[in-house]
């Protein structure tokens, strides 16, 4: 009995002793509206910071959006997901900011003429500011990147030694041509679309995506993109005629995708080389999936974080594939983009513990 009684003194000391650490992870916070400038001052960037309470020298994780302009919360189809992460996160003793992207909020700038490339400076730039900020850790400063956002954290921890770590969520680790090919080809397998206009669908994204590359830094990459989809359309209406159907209800929006694709964000975007970029890094990296993503196929892009940062020699990878949701980190049915608005949830709290969990013991 005494012995027992020992055991269960022992314990419960042992549990007071625990107490302190297990608070610590859970903090008050504080908001704050910043702005800053680019290096050459031509965009002035604003945002919410948000920094724990008590800690003297904070890790910080900068939010890198997605395709699309985005205002600092993330918002997409009504979910707030970049605020949702930052309040997350700063409960737990981290400094989070998120931005408007350029042309949006309170940021200026132009969105539509601006590259993958210019993201990742955008996001370096943040880091520059932050490493100024009172309170926060400047060698323990990191990027969070989403979606596209992914490929712009990996060229920014490619080229600059400031950033300390990097956080993937359904970000982008495959070479744009690739990514282009993979995502339509999921969403119109995942379509209501019959067989054949399917098989016509990726026939033609293919073609079109393969003469983008090709001519992604030619001037009559326009006029490219509209012959080659001529010729294919002869070979496509004498292809739809052998079937007997009456209608044709199939249509390529052509012109809007050459007009598309001779911009620069997307000339950039079709050459952009993952495993080149992504063997440059040498600091830790968290890479999450959700496995219904149609977006950013969820085991491709995890196997490419893994395998590219190993032909660098950076073995500090972490990949997590996680099941039943979508390319917002949402639980979904039909995982359609259609369904997006519908979903109640927010953005998953098991991927959340996960990020804060590695970051707290690899940071």
């Amino acid at each position: 009995m005494q012995n027992n009684m020992k055991i269960c003194l022992i314990w419960i000391a042992f549990l007071i002793l625990l107490k302190p650490a297990f608070a610590q992870t859970q903090s008050t916070y504080h908001t704050e509206e910043v702005s800053f400038k680019s290096g050459d001052g031509k965009i002035m960037f604003a945002g919410t910071l948000t920094m724990p309470d008590g800690i003297k020298e904070a890790t910080a994780v900068v939010l890198v959006s997605g395709t699309g302009k985005q205002d600092r919360n993330g918002n997409m189809a009504g979910h707030p997901i970049f605020a949702q992460i930052a309040d997350h996160l700063s409960t737990h003793g981290f400094a989070v900011l998120r931005l408007d992207d350029r042309g949006t909020g309170k940021t200026t700038g132009v969105y539509e003429t601006s590259t993958t490339g210019d993201f990742a400076d955008d996001a370096l730039t943040a880091v520059h500011y932050l490493k100024g900020v009172r309170g926060i850790n400047g060698k323990k400063i990191g990027l969070l990147g989403h979606s596209e956002g992914g490929a712009a954290i990996a060229i920014a921890a490619a080229k600059s030694k400031d950033v300390a770590f990097l956080v993937s969520v359904a970000g982008l680790a495959m070479s744009g041509y690739e990514a282009q090919i993979r995502q339509n080809e999921d969403i119109v397998n995942a379509s209501t679309l019959p067989d054949y206009d399917k098989k016509r669908s990726n026939e033609i994204n293919g073609l079109m995506f393969k003469t983008a590359l090709k001519y992604a830094d030619s001037d009559s990459l326009g006029t490219v993109l509209n012959k080659t989809y001529a010729v294919w359309k002869v070979k496509d209406d004498a292809y739809f005629k052998t079937l007997n159907i009456a209608f044709d209800h199939f249509r390529f929006p052509i012109y809007s995708y050459a007009n598309n694709a001779v911009q620069p964000w997307y000339r950039y975007f079709i050459k952009y080389n993952a495993a080149k970029t992504i063997a440059k890094i040498h600091v830790p990296i968290l890479a999450l999936n959700g496995d219904k993503d149609l977006m950013v196929a969820g085991e491709q892009n995890l196997a490419n974080w893994k395998n590219y940062s190993a032909a660098g020699g950076n073995r500090k990878v972490r990949t997590v594939l996680l099941s039943g949701l979508n390319h917002l980190f949402l639980p979904c049915n039909a995982c359609t983009i259609a369904e997006y608005p519908k979903i109640k949830a927010g953005f998953s709290q098991r991927a959340l513990g996960i990020i804060t969990s590695w970051m707290q013991q690899n940071i």
